[in-house]
């Protein structure tokens, strides 16, 4: 049953063998046009959430992050793919530092697919075993 924590942020537990979860973090990340202290509350709200998943549980955080993410992967090469779009912007940034924090990869910028063959939004994944 997914559970709302906030009008931005969901969160959906599956059970899996072994007595793990796969969790599943739905988000809507505030707009550019938003002030940057709305921007940071998500993301401290969001850094909440994450801390509170054991790290034995498979976590995807998917949804529409807002973010740009640049090709440049020099300042998070753990995180990030050498397939970002253009210019980073200050929603890419916060959401680089977060998946840094989480040791989470932006899957999206490791795929050799085209970037504007996807969908909005990124899925995120422990970078460990990747």
């Amino acid at each position: 049953m997914p559970q709302p924590v906030s009008d931005r942020i969901m969160t959906v537990r599956l059970p899996l063998s072994n007595d793990n979860c796969d969790t599943i973090i739905g988000v809507y990340d505030p707009t550019m046009t938003n002030p940057d202290e709305n921007k940071k509350a998500f993301y401290n709200q969001l850094a909440s959430v994450l801390s509170g998943i054991p790290r034995t549980n498979k976590l995807q955080l998917i949804g529409d992050f807002n973010a740009r993410i640049r090709r440049d992967n020099d300042k998070w090469p753990l995180v990030v793919g050498k397939r970002g779009i253009g210019k980073c912007n200050s929603n890419g940034e916060l959401l680089l530092a977060l998946c840094s924090e989480f040791e989470l990869i932006v899957t999206n910028t490791s795929s050799s697919r085209m970037m504007n063959a996807r969908p909005p939004g990124c899925i995120l994944v422990p970078n460990s075993g990747i």
